[in-house]
């Protein structure tokens, strides 16, 4: 068995990270693309401030490939790596060497502050492993709930066990603040933020209208003569087997009735996805089966968008910034204040429901042109100002309150 420091020294470069006085060490997390997009803004706020923050960023590589893309688009670097993926590697697996290679990284660095953000893996574990070292944990996009433990799975397991070892609770709405007020979580250690989706999303809006990215030939084309594009993700774990196969069934169907229409898939890498995607519309004509794209890329493409079908939390929230309808195709959302405001509509993953809903939103333009147009509920572009401003409010009191002790 080899030693704990010779592992650490093969994923954790040697580096001095020298502790100033009255400057905390604050560990952000990412592992999957989301993750990244929604720490981002909040990685660059808090290296505004070096004389409160020594941040590093850490990449667990869930989502190898479309996390440095992903940083890439932000302008950042992650400060160390890990490597905990391995092929059709299932949770507990995945669990166990986050564990192992997150758990060697706190006991060698000790950050003062550990920040995570949403329900992945990496952020149950993450957030668990710095409460064994006693390190207080911030967690980003806290209080969604569906209140099934197994739906969606595991992401409603993984936010309820980090906010039960949370410190900061940061709430992007207020009927998540409610349901961490439920879950019995003191209301002094919650702060409304909105989410920092909306700020990423809007830097990012902001880049490519300045310099757009390029897409494929064939998506530039239906760009330029103005087709109706249907963009279509898909990649949750509940939706793997029958669910995909529901919806190539029901893309297959929307493409008959809509032949004018391109309906584009940029297409996760996860095998349990690309395997029947390409099996079942490969012969679609209008069906554009794409490679995952970088984050400035999918942005540009969800702004070209008529609609969005998709079961991804992020694009529930960022379709309402942009004025575009997403039709969810997952069974239940801990996003339901996008339903509510009747930006966003809950189809299920039964191919009848998600072509009904499609076809009605493509044909007929008032039903369209209300649900286009309703507010955002997710937030103003504010929302990481917030986190960083209530982190270097409470460092700077445990400052003082340490220098009033000594």
């Amino acid at each position: 068995m080899r030693r704990l420091t010779q592992y650490q020294d093969e994923f954790w470069p040697r580096r001095a990270w020298p502790r100033s006085a009255g400057r905390k060490k604050v560990a952000v997390f990412a592992g999957t693309r989301p993750e990244a997009i929604k720490v981002a803004p909040v990685v660059s706020l808090l290296r505004a401030h070096p004389e409160c923050f020594e941040v590093s960023l850490c990449s667990t590589g869930q989502h190898r490939e479309m996390l440095a893309q992903t940083f890439a688009d932000f302008g950042l670097t992650p400060d160390f790596r890990f490597d905990v993926m391995a092929p059709n590697q299932g949770l507990s697996a995945l669990s166990s060497m986050l564990f192992h290679q997150v758990g060697g990284f706190l006991a060698t660095h000790r950050p003062d502050v550990v920040l995570v953000q949403g329900d992945t893996t990496t952020v149950q574990v993450t957030a668990l492993a710095a409460f064994y070292a006693s390190i207080p944990v911030g967690h980003i996009e806290a209080g969604l709930r569906t209140w099934d433990i197994g739906n969606p799975f595991p992401e409603e397991l993984n936010r309820r066990i980090t906010g039960l070892v949370s410190r900061w609770h940061f709430a992007p709405t207020e009927l998540a603040r409610n349901n961490l007020l439920q879950d019995k979580v003191p209301a002094d250690r919650i702060v409304v933020t909105g989410n920092t989706v909306v700020d990423a999303l809007l830097l990012t809006l902001d880049a490519v209208r300045r310099n757009p990215p390029p897409l494929s030939d064939r998506v530039e084309e239906a760009i330029a003569r103005q087709r109706d594009i249907i963009l279509v993700t898909g990649h949750k774990r509940e939706i793997f087997g029958q669910g995909i196969r529901n919806i190539c069934q029901a893309l297959n169907l929307i493409a008959n009735v809509l032949p004018e229409a391109r309906i584009i898939y940029p297409v996760h890498l996860n095998p349990n996805v690309r395997g029947p995607m390409f099996e079942l519309l490969r012969h679609a004509p209008n069906v554009y089966l794409e490679d995952p794209l970088p984050h400035k890329a999918f942005v540009r493409l969800m702004a070209a968008s008529k609609l969005i079908l998709s079961d991804s939390g992020g694009i529930q929230e960022e379709g309402p910034t942009l004025g575009k309808p997403v039709l969810i195709m997952r069974n239940v959302t801990e996003r339901p204040e996008g339903v509510e405001a009747g930006a966003n509509m809950l189809v299920g993953i039964e191919p009848e429901s998600i072509v009904r809903h499609t076809v009605r939103l493509m044909q007929n333009e008032s039903v369209y042109a209300a649900m286009s147009s309703r507010p955002n509920p997710y937030g103003d572009g504010s929302a990481s100002e917030r986190i960083v401003d209530k982190l270097r409010s409470d460092m700077m009191c445990v400052s003082r309150q340490s220098e009033a002790a000594g």
